[in-house]
């Protein structure tokens, strides 16, 4: 194993984090507490609605176990969660909770399970519209280790709070197996996340020097297309292709399948103007952001089917706006702010001559007006290069809209890393 600044942690753990109270606290070498948090994974929370494929958000939970499995990129000595209720209506009580590294599937490390409380209680109710962060656990913790949150709903939830689109197996069970390291119980199995919106990290030794990149937008943004528990998602390949040229930064997914810069949607959650202070700006550490947003206002007037609702025109200059809108909130906040060229999408469901020329008239406009602080062209990084106006087939997950996993690499390729 590479003496890297994760193992040695690992090894001397107990000497970084001790018990203290509520939850862990972490010591300097001088005695005082200097328990900062870093984030290290994120999803935005949506309404609950039926979705794409079979989930549980209409549903819910009762005298259930919910086990998830995300992957982070930023690592520590410990480790809280997030949890929301922000949809829910009446609340949401939490029987108990663990957090531990992922062995494989449903399975957990069983050295690694650690019980989770909340301001020092393993039982907790979360208020209606609410939301909650677990005390620390003590868990040394990789950049890119992939990371086993489970949940025991003790009785009815009502609708969850749920992130739709995650292409990662989320597990259930009958009962309370919290605690339990082994898959068996885990017979049920879905692609969402549920009320889990934040993994953040503390403890890293070069915490005051990382920085958080957010990537912001649709299903594009989402991983529409990548297969399922491969992490294979543009922002997962951009994370580690900052890794891998020594600059290391962790990188939030802050995308939502249908998601529109102008409009709320029952299905696709709030507008990118309205969601931008709670999924990017109010992250730790947040430096940059890049938003990748528009497809979705120009083309759903294109089809009329009842998912696709609100659906009306959009101009050009409307969408613009919008993004102008995201540009000074970024910049008021402090942030620098990204923009990137909508993907070609000929063969596509709302693909029209009137479609078309409008994504061609807003790229435009994105590569040469300098409103925002940089571009990534992922337009040019995914094209057909003998048909500008179609996905590269190569990079074509099927749709012809959605890139596949080479297609999300070429578009992190795309990012200039001087940029962020």
């Amino acid at each position: 194993m590479k003496n890297t600044w994760w193992t040695r942690l690992a090894a001397g753990a107990a000497a970084v984090v001790v018990a203290g109270g509520i939850g862990l606290t972490a010591i300097r070498a001088d005695g005082a507490p200097a328990l900062a948090w870093d984030a290290a994974w994120s999803a935005a929370p949506q309404l609950p609605s039926i979705g794409f494929e079979p989930n549980w958000a209409e549903q819910g939970f009762d005298n259930q176990t919910v086990r998830q499995v995300v992957r982070i990129t930023d690592g520590g000595s410990a480790a809280r969660i997030t949890l929301s209720n922000q949809y829910g209506d009446h609340a949401l009580r939490i029987g108990r909770a663990t957090v531990a590294r992922t062995a494989q599937g449903a399975a957990v490390d069983p050295n690694s399970l650690r019980d989770l409380t909340f301001h020092g209680n393993r039982t907790i109710n979360i208020s209606a519209g609410g939301t909650l962060t677990s005390d620390a656990a003590d868990l040394p913790l990789a950049p890119f280790d992939s990371v086993t949150v489970t949940l025991y709903l003790s009785g009815p939830t009502g609708p969850a709070t749920f992130h739709s689109q995650a292409y990662a197996s989320s597990y259930r069970a009958d009962g309370d197996h919290v605690a339990d390291a082994a898959a068996d119980p885990f017979t049920a199995v879905t692609h969402s996340w549920y009320y889990l919106t934040d993994v953040q990290v503390s403890g890293a030794p070069d915490a005051e020097t990382r920085s958080t990149v957010v990537t912001f937008g649709d299903s594009i943004t989402d991983g529409f297309g990548s297969v399922n528990d491969t992490n294979t998602r543009y922002p997962d390949h951009l994370a580690q292709r900052l890794a891998a040229a020594g600059i290391p930064r962790t990188v939030l997914n802050e995308g939502i399948g249908g998601n529109l810069i102008l409009h709320d949607s029952a299905w696709f959650g709030e507008s990118g103007v309205a969601r931008l202070e709670r999924d990017v700006l109010s992250k730790p550490d947040v430096k940059s952001v890049i938003v990748l947003g528009g497809l979705n206002d120009l083309g759903f007037s294109e089809v009329d089917l009842p998912t696709y609702k609100p659906n009306p025109q959009v101009s050009v200059q409307q969408l613009i706006d919008g993004h102008r809108r995201l540009i000074a909130a970024a910049h008021d906040a402090g942030v620098r702010i990204i923009g990137a060229t909508l993907l070609p999408m000929k063969g596509a469901e709302y693909y029209t001559a009137t479609s078309a020329a409008k994504i061609r008239e807003f790229n435009e406009w994105m590569r040469t007006s300098g409103e925002y602080d940089a571009v990534a062209d992922f337009n040019a990084a995914v094209a057909d290069p003998f048909d500008s106006e179609k996905l590269n087939p190569a990079f074509d997950s099927g749709d012809h809209k959605h890139p596949n996993g080479a297609g999300y690499q070429a578009m992190a390729a795309a990012v200039d890393l001087n940029a962020l």
